[in-house]
C-alpha cells in the first residue's frame, strides 16, 4: 500500500510538473494568456471533461475502457434539452436528473455486457457509443436542442457554470473529486477496483464476485458521463446531435497524463483532475498562440501519444522490478 501511495504522489507529480511547464510556456508566447478572462475559459472547458475523466478512471483501473462516454453525455444533453424544449412544462430540474439517469443506464448497459455477456470491453463501449448517437438523432429528430442561456438571471447557469466572473463549476467539480477520491481510497470498492485491474483472477479465487464490482465502476463511468452533460449544457446551451465522438479520447487522455496505467491495477484521482487541465490548458494556450484549430488537434496528438509511450516505459519498468526483486531477496 505504501509503495502504491508513493507511485501516485510521483506520477502525480511529474503531472503536475508538466503542467507548470505548459503554463509558463503559454504566459510568454500565447496572447492574455495571464487574463483572468483565459482562467475562466480554461475552468468552462474542465467541467465536462473532468467528469468524465473522473468516471472513466474507475474502469480504466479496472483493466477495462468505456469509448462511449462522449456520445453518451451529449445524447444525455440532448434528451435532457428535448424534454425540457417539448415536455409541456417539464420542470428543468427533473430534466436534469432524467440527464443523469440516462447516463447511468448507458453505464450500466456497458457493465453489463462487459462482466455478463463477457464482451471485450472496447467492442461493448464501441457499440454503446454507436447506439447512443443515434439514440439521441432519433430522439430530437437531428434538431438542436437548447437550455436556458447564460445570459441573465438563469438558475441553471448560476448553480452549473459561473455566477458573474466566479467559475462555480469548480465548485462542482471539486467536490465531485473530493467524493471520488474517498469511494477509490477509502471503500472496498476501491480497493477491490484496483484489486481487479492487478489480478482479476486471484479475486475471484477469493470468493469475491469481480463482475459484480467491475459493472459498478461501468456503471460510475456512466453515471458521470450524465453529470458531465449538464456542465456541458450550462457551458454552451445549444446542443448538436451526432457531436461527442472525441470528447472521451480527450478524458481518457487527460486520465493517462495523471499517470492511471492503461493496463490497470494503478491509478490517480488527483492526477487525473491535473491531466484534465493539462488538456484545457493546451486548447486554450494553442488558441492564444493563434494556432488554427486543425493544428490544434496535431498538437493534442501528439500529447496523447507520448503520454501513452511513457505508460509503457512506466509499466515496462515496473514489471522489470517485480522480476528483479525476488532474486535479490533470495541471495540475502
Amino acid at each position: 500500500m505504501n509503495i502504491r501511495i508513493r507511485r501516485f504522489r510521483l506520477e502525480s507529480f511529474f503531472a503536475l510538473g508538466a503542467l507548470t511547464i505548459l503554463c509558463i510556456i503559454f504566459s510568454i508566447f500565447a496572447r492574455g494568456f495571464n487574463q483572468w478572462a483565459t482562467a475562466l475559459n480554461i475552468f468552462a472547458s474542465s467541467y465536462a471533461i473532468g467528469f468524465l475523466a473522473i468516471g472513466v478512471t474507475f474502469v480504466i483501473i479496472t483493466g477495462g475502457i468505456d469509448l462511449s462516454i462522449g456520445t453518451v453525455m451529449m445524447s444525455s444533453a440532448l434528451i435532457g434539452g428535448f424534454l425540457y424544449q417539448n415536455g409541456e412544462g417539464l420542470p428543468l430540474w427533473i430534466c436534469l436528473i432524467i440527464i443523469v439517469l440516462i447516463g447511468t443506464a448507458f453505464g450500466t448497459l456497458n457493465g453489463l455486457m462487459v462482466t455478463k455477456l463477457e464482451l471485450p470491453p472496447f467492442i461493448a463501449t464501441l457499440g454503446t457509443m454507436m447506439v447512443a448517437a443515434g439514440l439521441g438523432s432519433i430522439i430530437t429528430s437531428v434538431q438542436s436542442q437548447r437550455f436556458p442561456a447564460p445570459i441573465g438571471d438563469s438558475w441553471f447557469t448560476r448553480t452549473f457554470f459561473r455566477i458573474d466572473n466566479f467559475p462555480v463549476g469548480a465548485i462542482w467539480l471539486f467536490s465531485f473529486l473530493i467524493i471520488a477520491l474517498i469511494v477509490l481510497n477509502k471503500t472496498k470498492l476501491g480497493r477491490y477496483t484496483f484489486a481487479i485491474g492487478s489480478n482479476e483472477e486471484a479475486v475471484r479465487l477469493s470468493g469475491v464476485k469481480a463482475s459484480n464490482w467491475k459493472c459498478i465502476a461501468y456503471v460510475i463511468s456512466g453515471f458521470c458521463a450524465g453529470f458531465g452533460a449538464i456542465f456541458h449544457a450550462a457551458a454552451v446551451t445549444t446542443i448538436v446531435p451526432n457531436t461527442g465522438q472525441g470528447t472521451e479520447l480527450q478524458a481518457i487522455a487527460a486520465v493517462v497524463i495523471g499517470g492511471t496505467s492503461l493496463k490497470g491495477g494503478s491509478g490517480s484521482l488527483t492526477g487525473t483532475i491535473i491531466g484534465v487541465f493539462f488538456m484545457s490548458v493546451l486548447r486554450i494556450g494553442l488558441q492564444g498562440m493563434g494556432i488554427n484549430a486543425a493544428s490544434q488537434v496535431f498538437f493534442t496528438g501528439i500529447v496523447v501519444i507520448g503520454a501513452v509511450l511513457f505508460d509503457i516505459q512506466r509499466t515496462k519498468r515496473a514489471n522489470q522490478v517485480r522480476k528483479v526483486k525476488p532474486v535479490v531477496q533470495k541471495e540475502k
